[in-house]
């Protein structure tokens, strides 16, 4: 695996950071190097990614979007050879997109000939500069013809030996911001007596807890209340449970991370929805909020239901 970058800026800033409001960049390369996987991951990061758009449009689609005061402020284009003089036309455009003050980042995708030949006979497709030839004489003819475009390239990627999630890590740390690549957390309060949340992934049954519900001092109050949060964080179990499930949480979420999923939605559940699952949500909220790699909110689906 190689990696290689043309410009001596971080891909993060310098080349490409924006400097008329939108960041720009261009995404190509060898057909089946990972361009579908890299466009993906750019939309899960807030880019707005269009595919295969005609090199003479690129400008006007910048344009558009800076236009559209805040809108859109991160603008890629996935090309690749199906466009009709490709490298001549993307060359200039990425030339004109450079003087007018957007500075493009461009990321190449590449990888050997025989790990190109194995994906496309896994996806049953041929190649799109095949013809009437042998799959190993597009392949070559695409790489030669995107020779000029690669040797430009900022970030050149070669995805032989990555898998998916691997990929998805280095486009996340060349083209996102800390914030974008955290674990997005939902923490959500719920009353059983209400149904399961269809969204959760992980649900905590907080119903071993004493119900405040039965204090009658207690009961026309809910967990955001210092009362009913002081009552069910001080019962027995509580404190030992929190702490369990904080940890557990750190490593589910480092797993999310190395997967490349960024979105976790843990449903914490009692009767109502309005006591110890309002007071527990917050206080694991809390305790998330603390970790690297987290952005945590907190919703309480059932509170003021009943």
């Amino acid at each position: 695996m190689t990696e290689s970058t043309q410009d001596s800026a971080d891909t993060k800033g310098g080349k490409g950071s924006g400097a008329r409001g939108v960041d720009v960049a261009v995404v190509s390369g060898l057909s089946g190097a990972g361009r579908s996987t890299a466009a993906k991951c750019l939309e899960d990061l807030g880019w707005f990614v269009v595919d295969n758009l005609p090199p003479e449009l690129i400008s006007t689609m910048v344009e558009l979007g800076a236009q559209a005061r805040g809108a859109i402020t991160k603008v890629a284009v996935v090309m690749d050879v199906r466009s009709r003089a490709f490298t001549e036309d993307l060359a200039s455009i990425i030339k004109d997109l450079d003087a007018r003050g957007y500075k493009p980042k461009v990321l190449f995708l590449e990888a050997t000939d025989d790990v190109l030949i194995r994906r496309f006979e896994h996806v049953r497709r041929g190649h799109p500069m095949q013809g009437d030839g042998r799959l190993i004489d597009g392949i070559k003819a695409e790489r030669d013809l995107l020779a000029p475009l690669r040797d430009e390239a900022d970030l050149v990627l070669d995805t032989t030996a990555l898998s998916v999630h691997q990929l998805r890590a280095k486009i996340e740390h060349a083209f996102g911001s800390e914030s974008e690549t955290r674990t997005r957390v939902t923490v959500l309060s719920f009353g059983y007596k209400y149904g399961l949340p269809m969204d959760s992934d992980l649900v905590m049954d907080v119903r071993f807890l004493p119900n405040p519900f039965w204090i009658p001092e207690l009961r026309d109050q809910s967990g955001m209340d210092s009362d009913v949060r002081n009552y069910v964080l001080t019962q027995e179990g509580a404190e030992e449970f929190l702490d369990r499930y904080h940890d557990l949480l750190k490593l589910i979420g480092a797993g999310y991370r190395r997967e490349g999923k960024r979105y976790l939605t843990l449903a914490v559940g009692c009767t109502g929805g309005k006591h110890r699952s309002v007071a527990i949500s917050e206080e694991l909220a809390r305790r998330l909020s603390t970790e690297d790699g987290m952005s945590v909110k907190v919703v309480h689906r059932d509170l003021g239901r009943e």
